[in-house]
């Protein structure tokens, strides 16, 4: 085929998104500094606030420093996608047939826009306008390949045709890792070790030979090497579908909860990935689907860098269900659902997906899997929780609990220094009353933490209720000033201790000092 009957691709891209649909959420001025972290370090900001020094994986605290005025907001996916659907709504009402890569970065064909607007400087003018109604702002960009015209839309540019790697040679080879939803997760690794070896513009790394790039690195490289010489990149499936691949849930009664919708979506994604393990197939562009008891008709389409697995299908679906149903588009369902539909639009063989020893891909963790999605389902969403690990000082503050199938996001940084944190190991189980006890030495006075963190004498005894025993040993104190720097009248600072005792029964406890009184904060058994 050549060049010049190319399908061209248009990119419409929404700069810091996260950071743009966090302060919708607060209902904050767009202008305003704003942060949005993850495990304390920031994945996403504002223009604003990286006028104030704020950066992509500076730490929280840091941010803060250099910006007292920062918002800041944890990564929420599904927040991001559910403001986005108006953004795909009304660009979907212009030039029907998007494809979503990600909430704040859509795809479509560029030849029906052009043709329709008269050029295609005329149609990325139009879908600007269009964008700048729903109150976001956004950036257009154009060439022949999916990834040449995501890096234009970055720059808000229209590559000629047949100049997509003169446009990309001169750029940063990061250019290659900047968007995640094109790339695998090892293109990182692999930017880094390119900028070690000395290539440092995606020209350099395009002038490699592809024999050379395939043998010393892996697959994604090969991919990333394609992208940098503007050549033909994964074009729209000319595979035939095996028959009967999509999946329906009929909703009876009809859903109009984003929760009870985001369930039917999770069990409906499940069908859907046994449905294509019998075909041998994996998919790679979805389209989402719903009916509504007034007859509306709901569809959109996602589009993906890699094989769908059942959790990345379960989030898509539940994305856009929130979407619909929460967002604030104009188009926003009347009435609840009634039928939701899954169909692959796009399929590669199962090859591409990596299968597990025995079939489907981590079969074992599929049926617990499931099993816990059916409980979630009977129970309620919050009624099936995991624990992840979080940064902090006591055992129970390195444990944040989420519901199963959100993101694994810690409320603080696990990986931070945390003065005064309790050493390994934790404690085998925690008292959520944190029973109040007494402390004393051999004589029955009560040992107190001096505000050097140190005993003021040598703990003999422990009474608990009704019960003594005498301590066979002990370990600690561990002291920690927690909240120092706050001092209004409403402070929430305080100092306290944590300390291991072991009891004449060969048990241990793990007690906390606060305010001058001791409790049972977790027994090892």
């Amino acid at each position: 085929m050549s060049t010049d009957r190319r399908s061209r691709v248009l990119a419409l891209w929404c700069p810091d998104w996260p950071a743009v649909a966090a302060a919708a959420a607060a209902e904050i001025p767009a202008s305003s500094p704003v942060a949005v972290v993850s495990a304390n370090r920031v994945v996403a900001c504002s223009a604003t606030a990286r006028a104030e020094g704020v950066r992509r994986g500076g730490r929280r605290r840091e941010s803060q420093a250099r910006c007292p005025e920062l918002y800041v907001a944890r990564a929420d996916p599904d927040r991001d996608a559910r403001l986005f659907e108006p953004v795909a709504s009304a660009v979907d009402e212009v030039v029907p047939g998007i494809e979503v890569l990600r909430p704040g970065l859509l795809l479509l064909s560029a030849r029906g826009a052009a043709r329709y607007f008269g050029s295609e400087e005329a149609a990325a003018e139009q879908l600007v306008d269009t964008v700048a109604a729903v109150g976001v702002e956004c950036q257009v960009g154009i060439a022949d390949e999916v990834s040449t015209a995501v890096v234009a839309a970055r720059h808000g540019a229209i590559v000629p045709r047949g100049s997509g790697a003169q446009f990309l040679a001169p750029l940063p080879v990061a250019e290659l890792s900047a968007e995640p939803s094109l790339a695998a997760p090892e293109r990182v690794d692999l930017v880094d070790l390119l900028v070690r070896l000395g290539l440092r513009t995606v020209g350099d790394f395009g002038a490699l030979s592809p024999v050379d790039v395939a043998s010393r690195f892996g697959t994604d490289a090969v991919l990333a090497h394609r992208s940098a010489r503007g050549e033909p990149e994964r074009p729209p499936s000319a595979r035939v579908l095996p028959p009967d691949l999509e999946v329906e849930y009929r909703c009876d009664p009809p859903i109009d909860r984003v929760d009870a919708a985001a369930f039917a979506g999770r069990a409906l994604a499940e069908r859907l990935h046994v449905t294509l393990s019998a075909a041998a197939v994996a998919c790679t562009r979805l389209l989402v689907q719903a009916t509504t008891a007034n007859g509306e008709h709901l569809s959109r389409t996602w589009r993906c860098a890699e094989p769908l697995t059942p959790e990345g299908t379960a989030d898509r679906v539940r994305w856009q269900l929130d979407g619909w149903l929460t967002g604030r588009s104009e188009n926003k369902p009347t009435a609840g659902i009634v039928l939701l539909r899954l169909e692959p639009v796009e399929v590669v063989s199962a090859g591409a997906l990596q299968l597990g020893l025995w079939g489907g891909v981590g079969d074992e963790d599929e049926r617990a899997r499931r099993a816990l999605v059916r409980v979630q389902g009977l129970l309620g969403g919050d009624a099936v929780q995991v624990g992840v690990l979080s940064g902090g000082r006591g055992p129970g503050e390195r444990v944040t609990m989420l519901p199963w199938g959100d993101e694994p996001v810690p409320d603080a940084d696990p990986s931070a220094p945390w003065p005064g944190r309790l050493p390994s190991p934790s404690p085998s189980a925690l008292m959520p009353t944190r029973p109040e006890i007494a402390v004393t030495d051999e004589s029955g006075v009560a040992v107190q933490v001096t505000e050097r963190g140190m005993f003021d004498r040598v703990p003999g005894r422990v009474d608990w209720g009704s019960r003594s025993w005498v301590l066979h040993g002990w370990a600690g104190p561990w002291a920690a000033d927690e909240r120092w720097w706050d001092l209004g009248a409403t402070s929430t600072a305080r100092q306290v201790a944590r300390a291991q005792v072991l009891l004449e029964d060969t048990r241990a406890l793990l007690v906390l000092h606060d305010g001058g009184r001791w409790f049972v904060e977790g027994i090892y058994e």
